[in-house]
């Protein structure tokens, strides 16, 4: 069994991006050299505002379509939800 992620970036512009990886450190090091999502190189990456660890790829990239389906302000109450927990 592979851990997967689903992780939310903050961009520049403070649009939010969210997608998926095995190696959550390694995929933001393509995103902020412009050779990750295409998405990315338009806006540029500011900071990692969100991480969900998952079981296998099929559930990450399942969650990353359910989160992309939600509005700016449920996608953001997420993030706020998160941090509380790490508080």
């Amino acid at each position: 069994m592979n851990t997967w992620f689903v992780y939310i970036i903050q961009c520049t512009d403070g649009s939010l991006y969210t997608g998926c990886t095995n190696h959550v450190i390694r995929r933001w090091h393509q995103h902020c050299q412009g050779t990750g999502a295409r998405y990315l190189r338009a806006h540029p990456p500011k900071m990692l505002v969100y991480v969900e660890e998952t079981t296998d790829q099929s559930t990450a990239c399942k969650r990353e379509y359910e989160i992309k389906q939600f509005s700016r302000q449920e996608k953001e109450e997420l993030i706020d939800k998160k941090l509380l927990i790490l508080d």
